[in-house]
């Protein structure tokens, strides 16, 4: 029965939000003032880089499609999408934090111990599980292009120092080099065959991968073709450099373990305890569940123990 009626309020919650969203792109296509035959601005291709490529929707519905299209936050998403590597669109995107916020709001609609402030905050946290997932899955890619950049520089200066050019030198290095690496450095040597500008193809890869090793290389690159130099030495001294950044931080990190460590199990901890204290004496922690402040206390200590680890992993995470 409890299914039953857990399966009806989310179904009732899902088809409210879709024709809450109905409404809103008739409304917003109501209210459009461009004219039948004009183009609109955002189809017309860039002054610097040509619409090679083919451009991917934003969903394959095409109310959503249209709904999305008028939000500045989807370009951050898109970005988002782009940087974690993964195949996903916008609307996929967007639809999953629907879904798993609808959900997460009906259950505590079933509990009747649950406060009421419970649904909006489980509807928040859930929705925003599939775009945290982005986001670690694009740190732990940044993460490998990092560690593989420097062997990248080393082959690139192997190549160039045995007289290939910096374009088949950057198409050997993206044959070679693993991935995700490999598939970005690929990425920027078509854009050069499809008629892209160098410089811009290579600011393009550092908008792609926005880290400082990045930068540093197009910078270099653009340095030596403006003023000369011999490249291969700058770009063995950067892959030195990169390397010992790198070990750096994985001394950081050793020297760090500890207070992570003891965050996570002082955040284990309470709850471990409050387990065993309901097999051993559930009459004296089930106080909790029947007294009329005892859920407010149980929202308390979920929330306070969230606070804090999320303040230890602050305080123990060093930038270097």
């Amino acid at each position: 029965m409890l299914a039953v009626i857990l399966i009806l309020i989310f179904g009732v919650l899902f088809v409210i939000a879709l024709v809450a969203v109905g409404a809103g792109s008739l409304l917003l296509e109501l209210r459009r003032t461009t004219p039948p035959g004009s183009v609109p601005d955002a189809a017309l291709p860039a002054a610097e880089t040509p619409l090679l490529l083919r451009q991917q929707q934003l969903s394959s519905i095409s109310v959503w499609h249209q709904l999305l299209e008028r939000f500045d936050f989807v370009e951050i998403l898109k970005l988002r999408i782009a940087e974690a590597g993964l195949k996903w669109s916008v609307g996929r995107l967007s639809f999953m934090m629907l879904l798993a916020g609808s959900m997460a709001a009906a259950i505590p609609f079933v509990m009747d111990w649950a406060p009421a402030v419970t649904a909006p905050l489980t509807a928040l946290a859930a929705a925003t599980a599939p775009y945290l997932f982005i986001l670690r899955r694009r740190r732990k890619r940044f993460q490998r292009i990092e560690e593989q950049f420097p062997d990248a520089l080393d082959s690139l200066s192997r190549a160039l120092r045995a007289g290939h050019p910096f374009s088949a030198g950057m198409y050997l290095v993206g044959h070679e080099a693993p991935e995700p690496l490999g598939q970005e450095i690929r990425r920027t040597c078509d854009e050069w065959k499809l008629g892209l500008d160098s410089r811009v193809a290579l600011e393009n890869l550092a908008r792609r991968i926005p880290l400082l090793e990045i930068r540093l290389f197009v910078a270099a690159v653009t340095l030596q073709s403006r003023f000369g130099g011999k490249l291969n030495e700058i770009l063995e001294e950067l892959a030195r450099t990169i390397r010992d950044s790198i070990a750096l931080r994985g001394d950081v990190k050793a020297i760090s373990a500890q207070g992570r460590m003891t965050g996570t199990v002082l955040t284990i901890l309470p709850i471990v305890l409050a387990g065993i204290m309901f097999v051993t004496a559930p009459a004296y922690i089930g106080v909790l569940l029947v007294h009329p402040y005892g859920k407010y206390l149980i929202i308390a200590a979920i929330a306070s123990l969230a606070l804090g680890h999320f303040t230890i992993q602050r305080i123990v995470n060093v930038k270097v």
